[in-house]
C-alpha cells in the first residue's frame, strides 16, 4: 500500500510516499480501505517532533482520523461487517491506503455522505463535544466564547453550541466572519480589530460568559479569565500562541470561583478515547443524516500531496478541515460548505 512516511522531524518537505505492508488486523480491529483522512494540527506538531516521539504506539505512520470501507475485521469485532462504510479516530496510520481502527472508535458514515466529508467529522466534533459539554458543562441557557472559530474544532464547536441552544461569541479573522455567522454564532469578533474582552463585557452587561473554549493559550489567558462569569469554566484545547508567559489573574479565579481545565485526545488511553467517541455519537451522530450538522471542508489534497496539505494547514488560511484523499483528486478541489 502507499503511505506517507517521515524519517526525520522537520517541515512539510519531510513527508514522503513509500510502499509499505498493509497493517496486521488485531482482535478488535477493522481494516479500512481509506477513502479519505483528516489533517490535524496534532499531525504538524508530531511532524516537528513537539511530542518528543515519532508515534504513540499504535502505528509508525501519521494521521488520526479516517473514512472508508471495511475490508477485514478481527475476531473480537461486533457491530460491523465487511463492506460497511465507517469513519473514526485512530492512534496513527491514517495517511495510507489502508488503516486499522479499533471498532469501538468507529462510527457509521452518515447517510448520503462521501468519504471526504466523513473524514472531516471524527476528531474535531468529538473534541468539540468533549470541551463544550463533558468538561465545559454547557447548557441551553448559557453563553460560550469560542476562539479560532473558523478552524476545524472551532467550526464544530460553533455548530454544536448552536444546536444546544447556547448563546455564542466567536473570534476569528475578518475574512472568515460571515462563514462563522452562518454556522450559528450570535456575535463574531474580529480578533485583529476588536478586543474580545471588551465586546463580551459590553454585550453581557459585565456579567461575562459561562464558558471559554480556547486554542490560543498564553496571549489570551488574562483576557479569557476576565471574560468569564461567576462559576465560569475555561477549557484549554490548544496553545497555538504559546503555552508560557501568560498572566493568570488568580484573584479573579478565586473570587469568581472559576475553573480551568485542559484537554488533549492524542495521548489519552484507548478506553478514554472510546468513551469520548461514544458520548459524541450518542448525542449528535444522527444530526448529520439530515444536515442539521455538517462537516466543514476547506480543501482536499491527494495523498501524494500531503506536503502541500501541511503547508495549507500552517498558513492559517483554512476554514474548516483539510482532507487527504486516496483518490487522485489533486489539490485544486475547494469545498464551500
Amino acid at each position: 500500500m502507499k503511505a506517507v512516511v517521515q524519517n526525520v522531524f522537520g517541515g512539510p518537505e519531510t513527508l514522503k510516499i513509500e510502499e509499505l505492508p498493509i497493517p496486521e488486523v488485531r482482535p478488535h480491529d477493522l481494516l479500512v480501505r481509506v477513502g479519505a483522512a483528516g489533517v490535524n494540527r496534532a499531525d504538524a506538531l508530531q511532524r516537528m517532533g513537539r511530542y518528543g516521539r515519532a508515534n504513540f504506539g499504535d502505528s509508525e505512520l501519521m494521521g488520526l482520523e479516517v473514512a472508508g470501507e471495511v475490508v477485514d475485521l478481527g475476531a473480537s469485532v461486533s457491530g460491523y461487517q465487511i463492506g460497511d462504510r465507517v469513519m473514526g479516530i485512530v492512534g496513527g496510520g491514517a495517511y495510507a491506503e489502508f488503516a486499522r481502527i479499533d471498532h469501538r472508535m468507529a462510527m457509521p458514515i452518515p447517510r448520503g455522505m462521501d468519504d471526504v466529508r466523513a473524514a472531516a467529522i471524527p476528531e474535531v466534533f468529538v473534541t468539540a463535544h468533549e470541551a463544550l459539554f463533558h468538561l465545559g458543562r454547557l447548557e441551553a441557557d448559557q453563553s460560550v466564547l469560542v476562539h479560532a472559530a473558523a478552524g476545524g474544532v472551532g467550526s464544530a464547536a460553533v455548530q454544536l453550541a448552536h444546536r444546544a441552544g447556547a448563546r455564542i461569541f466567536a473570534s476569528t479573522s475578518a475574512e472568515k466572519l460571515q462563514r462563522v455567522l452562518a454556522w450559528g454564532a450570535d456575535r463574531v469578533i474580529d480578533y485583529r480589530a476588536e478586543s474580545f474582552q471588551q465586546v463580551i463585557d459590553a454585550d453581557t452587561d459585565g456579567q461575562g460568559v459561562n464558558l471559554v473554549v480556547d486554542f490560543i493559550g498564553a496571549p489570551y489567558l488574562a483576557a479569557n479569565i476576565h471574560s468569564l462569569a461567576e462559576g465560569g469554566r475555561m477549557i484549554q484545547v490548544g496553545i497555538l500562541g504559546g503555552g508560557s508567559g501568560g498572566e493568570l489573574p488568580l484573584d479573579r479565579v478565586l473570587y469568581r470561583r472559576l475553573s480551568i481545565m485542559g484537554t488533549v485526545m492524542k495521548s489519552r488511553s484507548l478506553e478514554e478515547k472510546c468513551a469520548m467517541v461514544e458520548r459524541f455519537s450518542e448525542r449528535w451522530l444522527a444530526l448529520f443524516d439530515d444536515g442539521r450538522l455538517h462537516p466543514v471542508v476547506d480543501s482536499v489534497y491527494a495523498l501524494e500531496d500531503t506536503e502541500a496539505a501541511h503547508r495549507r494547514l500552517e498558513s492559517g488560511q483554512a476554514v474548516g478541515k483539510i482532507i487527504l484523499s486516496t483518490a487522485a483528486l489533486g489539490n485544486d478541489r475547494l469545498a464551500q460548505e
